[in-house]
């Protein structure tokens, strides 16, 4: 059981008040339990306690590592969306073959975020890193308790009446909460959708092929994770690996998929910003953008590169996002043509692209 009053009392999570409740982390590894009970208090190392202890202490946030003695994480969290749990599941994951389909699975089943288990480096080293990042999603976790708070811009044309642009591309970018976005919007756009797609999804690196074959299993379209020199494709849906920064080159009448394991832009690689950029050259005025749920605003000045290239630019309305960060950046920033909730994107996604002029 972990009882954290610092963090989840009258304290505050960086700027943010958090109503007075405990968070509860059960962990498969005494490395990975050590390290969360610095940042949250002690841990319990069981699925099934786990659940108890979320009914007796109805806490905030409830981190899970994919495996656990009697119930894994994926269980415990399936079990607490059939009960109707509010409190907020944060994934704790080891970089492996094996366990990121599972924590994929989980994210796409709405956890609110993902960990990586640092394997192979020193305790200390390890311990440091996962406190980290707890101590970063915890407060991704108070904003979004808060609810949004600055306003969402101009909210531009309505979803029947985009349809009059022009669209050859669309980049779709996400973070926190991405993963179960992208589920209900890929699967919702039609196979022959005559456009290459591309995803941004800000995710560790051994995670993003799995997120890409589980698309390519729901959606019409196919899914695939891109690889440096993969020609571009369309009706094809190519998500950023993660580790990488995508963009694209054109070689003659060919467009290809660029990796650059360059730094890190906005704490990202993948970055939305670096995938927009390298689209707008070859684009144009005929790039749409997608801004979905996540923290921070990488998005931002991809999107004022688009804007400027007369392309169109939607945000992910603030009721329906895990945390309003990225598309609250742009719609505050004046750059939204339009913000629409997720379920109205893949109808406007549609018109745009059956909407083209001539080339």
């Amino acid at each position: 059981m972990s009882v954290d009053r610092k963090l989840f009392g009258t304290s505050t999570i960086g700027s943010h008040p958090v109503r007075s409740a405990p968070a509860v982390a059960p962990h498969d590894s005494p490395r990975s339990a050590d390290a969360c009970r610095s940042a949250i208090g002690r841990p319990i190392l069981d699925g099934i306690e786990a659940l108890a202890k979320v009914v007796e202490f109805q806490p905030d946030v409830l981190t899970l590592d994919v495996q656990m003695p009697r119930l894994d994480g994926l269980g415990v969290l399936r079990e607490l969306r059939r009960r109707g749990s509010r409190t907020k599941a944060i994934m704790v994951s080891s970089l492996t073959a094996a366990g990121a389909p599972t924590t994929v699975e989980a994210l796409l089943e709405g956890a609110f975020d993902v960990v990586p288990k640092p394997v192979g480096v020193d305790p200390h080293v390890a311990r440091v890193a996962i406190h980290e990042a707890l101590v970063e999603k915890l407060a991704a976790v108070a904003d979004t308790l808060l609810g949004p708070t600055a306003t969402e811009g101009s909210a531009g044309p309505a979803p029947d009446r985009v349809g009059s642009r022009a669209i050859d591309a669309v980049a779709i970018g996400t973070s926190t909460g991405g993963p179960q976005a992208l589920r209900s919007l890929i699967p919702a756009l039609p196979a022959d959708l005559p456009v290459p797609l591309f995803v941004v999804q800000h995710m560790p690196a051994g995670f993003t092929a799995s997120l890409a074959a589980r698309l390519d299993d729901l959606a019409p379209l196919r899914v695939v994770e891109a690889v440096h020199g993969m020609p571009v494709t369309a009706g094809c849906v190519h998500v950023a690996a993660g580790g990488w920064h995508l963009t694209v080159d054109r070689q003659r009448e060919a467009v290809q998929c660029v990796l650059d394991a360059g730094p890190l832009r906005l704490g990202c690689r993948p970055s939305f910003d670096s995938l927009l950029e390298s689209l707008v050259p070859v684009y144009g005025s005929r790039l749409m953008a997608v801004v979905l749920t996540g923290m921070g605003h990488d998005s931002l000045a991809g999107c004022r590169a688009v804007k400027a290239a007369g392309g169109f630019v939607v945000a992910q309305s603030a009721a329906g996002c895990t945390v309003y960060g990225m598309p609250k950046a742009v719609a505050a920033a004046g750059l939204a043509d339009a913000v629409l909730p997720l379920e109205s994107i893949p109808a406007a996604i549609t018109a745009c692209v059956r909407g083209r002029g001539p080339r």
